[in-house]
């Protein structure tokens, strides 16, 4: 589903640069869940919004179901984001005062859905992710574990190819954080890809596979806690 191959993102401030990644290369299957993982300043941002059609590698290439992303232009990856790429974020980027099944409901009006099909997905995806009950709460009236499942669920409306996750647990309490990750279990159980972005051991160990960056390269890349030197 994903190839990364010899791909280096350089960024030019006047006469500095600074080297965000340096000749990285790797594959995720469909239907895998890896974490990647790093200190400040590995690489695993710039790494994420790549991977997330947000921005291009200085060079190298980088295929989403077979096709580079590094060759399209502006509007194309735009198309891109929205059909294939379900984006979670630590901090949920919810419209606070509006209710879960439109924040849900949100990228499916610019995909030319229909309104019926725009609420029946809405409510299917709060349901799986335990808000049956929450459709009509407000962003603000909802804890933070409930805003990330709203999250989850608008992440999951377009059918994407993977689910890309930025520090998902970063702004909730620790029980919170299991069961967001007890979910992210259970949807790669039913067959979706997830790649998620964490600087804590303990969530990336949810993970089948733990990719570490450490000053743009690659450290480690291997399964869970039996992790393989590169």
């Amino acid at each position: 589903m994903i190839k990364v191959s010899h791909m280096s993102k350089t960024y030019k401030i006047g006469e500095l640069e600074t080297v965000a990644l340096a000749d990285v290369s790797f594959e995720i299957k469909k239907g895998e869940f890896v974490a990647i993982m790093g200190p400040s300043g590995s690489g695993k941002s710039t790494l994420m919004h790549i991977l997330g059609a947000l921005d291009k590698p200085s060079s190298g290439k980088y295929f989403l179901d077979g096709e580079n992303m590094a060759g399209l232009s502006d509007d194309e990856l735009a198309e891109v984001r929205n059909k294939k790429i379900g984006f979670i974020f630590q901090a949920y980027n919810l419209l606070p005062r509006t209710t879960a099944l439109k924040n849900v409901m949100l990228p499916m009006v610019y995909a030319d859905i229909t309104a019926d099909e725009r609420r029946r997905r809405a409510e299917m995806y709060l349901e799986m992710v335990g808000l049956k009950d929450r459709f009509f709460h407000t962003s603000n009236q909802l804890s933070g574990g409930q805003q990330q499942r709203v999250a989850i669920a608008r992440g999951l409306v377009m059918n994407p190819s993977i689910l890309l996750a930025d520090e998902p647990t970063g702004n909730i309490a620790s029980a919170q954080a299991a069961e967001i990750m007890e979910i992210f279990r259970k949807l790669n159980r039913e067959g979706h890809t997830i790649i998620m972005i964490t600087h804590e051991a303990d969530i990336a160990e949810y993970a089948k596979r733990i990719i570490h960056l450490k000053d743009g390269h690659i450290a480690s890349d291997g399964n869970g806690h039996r992790r393989r030197k590169i």
